[in-house]
């Protein structure tokens, strides 16, 4: 019986989420999403990674999804997002990876739970890594911009965090609002300004 063959792969990067629920997500409390679904943006901005001996360096992929429940209920659809600075080698690499075949979380995870896997979409990254002000933008196609909470009271800024050490996506987080959270694509269009970011760093491997 043949053995499937795994590569090794290792990612660390600058990571970036906004989604249509409330401040804090009440998904990483294990309760329903705000709505009762979920529509979800993501972006990865890699420092360093590896897949067998392909570098990842200084690529970036993300995704967009909607899940008609709770995440872990499953049948999302989802496209992933891939840098257009990816040699072919490289894009192939990141799918493989996103497929979850070889392992590691969070996509071993996240891969059992797609109901309609859309096309690819190859597109330009521009990340402006700025803390809780940071900006993401794919193409024309995806948008990302947030800012910190503002206190309801006084108007200032917040500095919120959220620890989650069982966390499949991130284990620590900074909360802030996504002021933009865009995505347009054939399968996937909707907008949820003000609404819940994280902003983190991760590192991945299997």
């Amino acid at each position: 019986m043949a053995t499937e063959t795994k590569t090794k792969w290792a990612i660390e990067a600058d990571y970036y989420q906004a989604c249509n629920c409330d401040y804090g997500c009440p998904c990483e409390f294990q309760a329903p999403p705000s709505m009762g679904y979920c529509d979800g943006l993501g972006a990865w901005n890699i420092k360093g990674g590896k897949f067998g001996d392909v570098s990842l360096n200084g690529l970036g992929f993300g995704f967009a999804l909607k899940s008609p429940g709770a995440l872990h209920e499953g049948n999302l659809t989802l496209a992933l997002f891939i840098d257009e600075k990816a040699s072919e080698e490289q894009r192939d690499s990141i799918l493989q990876i996103c497929s979850g075949q070889h392992g590691g979380m969070p996509f071993e995870i996240i891969a059992q739970l797609v109901g309609n896997m859309l096309e690819p979409q190859i597109v330009s990254f521009a990340f402006d890594g700025e803390g809780r002000n940071s900006s993401v933008k794919l193409g024309d196609k995806l948008s990302m911009a947030f800012a910190p909470i503002k206190n309801p009271v006084t108007g200032e800024p917040e500095a919120v965090r959220i620890e989650h050490e069982t966390g499949f996506i991130f284990q620590g987080a900074d909360v802030v609002s996504a002021e933009v959270c865009e995505v347009s694509i054939d399968g996937l269009n909707f907008s949820w300004p003000g609404k819940n970011g994280f902003v983190t760093q991760v590192s991945y491997a299997n």
